[in-house]
């Protein structure tokens, strides 16, 4: 595993170009993991898009658990899954060295404590500059199906969602979970009317996508309280190159629009 870029990603304790593909071919995605902090009792690393979190049953896919195993071998060193984000959102995941680690780190999410932050690049223009979400889902296969209150099988989902900028037919905004269902954050947008750019799975006609070959969702903060110090641990990371062309592009495509604008 690399190092990251020293702009990349950073462990403060406070809250990279690259060009549309041409055609549609099968995105390449990097298998590279970054280490954003260590110790003896936690690793936190930077997923990149497309790699999956853990191994799918009965497949050697790698993923980032398989790759942080390897790595830890040699020092007699396990890896513990303690959450997951989704295969191609990329950005900060949490491992634990040991069970009694994990298990600490796990009621923490349990309690829905820990601070999680994503970026999320919406289709259309969000008409409230902060929001809170709820709804209810059940989980069919491999999606959230949207259900009601009354439906004592569905989950109940919470975020809330701050408006970084708007651009002509797109929003910049910052989310913090509430709760934490599988594809949340994907589905809530979805079930509001505005799916995240390039999720596919959920809209299909996001699969037109241009400008990013995957969804539009990095995973930016995380603040938990370390399973042996008790210490506030704070990590933050920014998003990498093909989301960050994204927002530049709609930008540009933004101010286009408004200099093609005359007085009437």
């Amino acid at each position: 595993m690399k190092k990251p870029p020293d702009n990349s990603c950073k462990h403060t304790g406070k809250p990279g170009h690259t060009s549309a593909p041409q055609g549609r071919r099968p995105p390449r995605f990097s298998r590279e993991v970054a280490v954003l902090y260590e110790d003896d009792a936690v690793v936190v690393l930077n997923k990149p898009a497309g790699l999956l979190a853990v191994p799918i049953k009965g497949s050697d896919t790698p993923s980032a658990l398989s790759l942080l195993i390897t790595r830890l071998k040699p020092r007699k060193q396990r890896a513990l899954v303690v959450h997951r984000i989704d295969r191609f959102a990329s950005g900060i995941l949490l491992f634990a060295k040991t069970d009694s680690d994990r298990d600490a780190l796990v009621r923490q999410f349990l309690a829905h404590t820990p601070v999680r932050q994503y970026l999320a690049v919406l289709r259309g223009r969000l008409s409230t500059r902060t929001g809170t979400l709820v709804h209810y889902f059940r989980r069919e296969g491999m999606f959230q199906q949207l259900r009601t209150a009354k439906d004592h099988q569905a989950a109940r989902a919470e975020l809330r969602y701050s408006l970084e900028r708007v651009f002509a037919d797109a929003s910049l905004v910052r989310v913090e979970l509430v709760t934490g269902l599988q594809n949340q954050i994907r589905a809530q947008f979805s079930a509001m009317g505005h799916p995240i750019i390039g999720d596919r799975k959920y809209h299909r006609s996001e699969a037109s996508e241009k400008l990013i070959d995957r969804v539009a969702l990095h995973a930016t903060h995380l603040q938990f309280v370390h399973p042996r110090s008790g210490e506030s641990i704070s990590i933050d990371c920014e998003p990498p190159a093909d989301f960050q062309n994204l927002v530049r592009e709609l930008s540009h495509s933004n101010r286009s629009r408004r200099e093609g604008k005359h007085p009437g």
